[in-house]
Formats: structure tokens, sequence, C-alpha cells
């Protein structure tokens, strides 16, 4: 008898007919033909309340730096870290977590930053935003500091400068300017302020070359050491000898400062920190001596 023929079953698809997926199909759809629907979200124009407080507001931003090394000259110029600290590098570093060159990077940046506010109108022109872009300039005379800014906000194409801009351009007027340095370590040297607003109650005193670099000279003085421009020194032509006699007073006036006594006897110091001689008058040395006993005991105590 022939066999019945075989009926193979028809194979369904994967996907039904029916609209409805399977239970065990995720309810995905295909990402490449997916609509993705936008709101429209209206921008509203600022207020002019608004438009005063952005600025106000972009404006401490950009001289967050500023006032910053205008607080911390004023810690140090009026040593209202005595009562904690014996030196304002101490303070610094325990009470901001700054390096000695890190809170004198900010307050030489503060001091570019007062003079560009005299030559550029803050409402019409761009002004520096963090230390980097001032640090360069810290060698120059205020009118060359202010002739840099200008022409590096020109090739920034009217914006802010990058710290690079501005080096390149400083770059370019000391070389325009070039003075050789002659200058030898331990000199004695007057410092002359003239219009330099960075050596502000610097007038008359003396200091000793601790550094030569191309455009000036670090200067020790009485109460720290300062970057000098060669302009602004004048060398008292002391012996070898004498150049010695007052490093050892430099050093002896440097500590019995930095101890913290009274305000009386920093005007004593600061007195002593404007000689014109390479020594001390007898009563001068008696008085220093006493003082230095003093600082021995409170040592002590």
């Amino acid at each position: 008898m022939a066999k019945p023929p075989f009926n193979r079953k028809k194979a369904t698809s994967a996907s039904s007919s029916d609209d409805t997926p399977p239970d065990n199909q995720d309810l995905e759809e295909n990402p490449a033909t997916a609509t993705i629907t936008v709101t429209a979200v209206e921008v509203t124009e600022l207020t002019q309340e608004e438009q005063s407080d952005r600025l106000h507001l972009e404006r401490k931003v950009e001289r967050a730096f500023f006032e910053a090394g205008k607080a911390l000259t004023e810690l140090r110029d009026r040593r209202l870290y005595r009562s904690t600290h014996k030196t304002f590098e101490d303070y610094c570093r325990d009470r901001f977590g700054h390096s000695r060159r890190q809170s004198y990077l900010l307050m030489d940046a503060a001091v570019v930053f007062d003079n560009l506010l005299e030559k550029c109108d803050p409402m019409d022109h761009i002004l520096p935003t963090s230390e980097r872009q001032v640090r360069p300039m810290t060698k120059l005379e205020p009118q060359e500091q202010q002739e840099v800014w200008l022409r590096a906000v020109e090739l920034a194409g009217g914006k802010v400068p990058t710290g690079r801009i501005v080096k390149d351009v400083v770059q370019r007027i000391m070389e325009r300017t070039k003075v050789p340095n002659t200058y030898q370590l331990g000199e004695v040297c007057q410092i002359l302020v003239k219009d330099n607003p960075e050596l502000r109650g610097k007038a008359g005193c003396w200091g000793i070359v601790r550094a030569v670099n191309d455009f000036s000279c670090t200067v020790r003085m009485w109460n720290g050491e300062y970057a000098v421009g060669l302009q602004h020194l004048k060398s008292y032509d002391y012996l070898p000898a004498e150049c010695e006699q007052m490093q050892v007073i430099c050093d002896r006036i440097s500590r019995v400062y930095s101890s913290g006594l009274e305000e009386s006897v920093q005007k004593f110091l600061e007195m002593l920190g404007k000689l014109n001689r390479a020594y001390l008058t007898g009563l001068e040395e008696k008085v220093l001596g006493v003082l230095e006993t003093e600082i021995k005991i409170n040592i002590k105590n």
C-alpha cells in the first residue's frame, strides 16, 4: 500500500502578523528609525538688573587674583600675622597653603593689575583674569606694562591673551631696551623708587644683591627679598669688607624684625634699613644688641 504523503508543517515567522508583540519581546524602537521629539525652550532675555548682576559677578571672578594679592600685601605690610606666626612666609603656608613664591607672585600681579586699571577702563577694555597673564610684566616699568598689555590684547584678537602671548610681547620689549647687568652678588645698593609703585615705602633703603638676573636683581632687605629693576638700583660702591659687614647687619636686623616685637621696635629697624654708611654707631649697636638679647629671652621662655 502506498504511504500517504508526508505533510511538512509550514514554518512560522518569528514575528507574528498580529500587532501585539510576543510577551518575551522588548518594546524598544529601532534606533535607526526612532523619532526624537525636542521640546522648544524659550530663551528669555536678561533684564537690565540681571545684566548688571552678571557683569558685577563676572568682574568679581576676573579680579579674584587681584583681590587676593591686595589682601596679602596688606597682611604683610601691617604684620597682621604676628600674633600667630613669626614670619609672613610661615603664615601664608599654614593659613593658605601657599609657598613663598605663590604669595609674592599674587602680590606682584596685584601691583601690575592696579597699574593697568589706570590705563584701561574696565568697562571698555579687556583686563587680566589670572596671575599667569601678568607674571611676565612684573619686570617692566608701569608704562611698559600698559604698552605690553594693549599689544597682547590686540594680538589675541580683542580677547584676553594667554600668558604665552604676553610673554612674547614682553620679550620683544626687553630686547628693545636691553641694558647689561653689571651688579655683583653681595653688592650693597640703594633703592630708587622713582615712579615704580612696587617699591612704595622703600625709598632710600639699602639692600644686598642675592641674585643677578638679565634685567633685575633679587635684593635682600631688612624685611624680605624683592626683585628690583636695574633702573631702580644704585650701588654704594662699598669695599668687599664693607659689603660683608653690611651682610652681617642685614642678618641681625632681619632676625629681630621677624620676631614680632613692638611697633616702636619695627620703626627703629626700618631706620637702620635706610643707613647710608657701612657701619652702626655705638648707640645703634647697643640698642640692636639689647633687642637681640630680648629675642633670646623670649625664645627660652
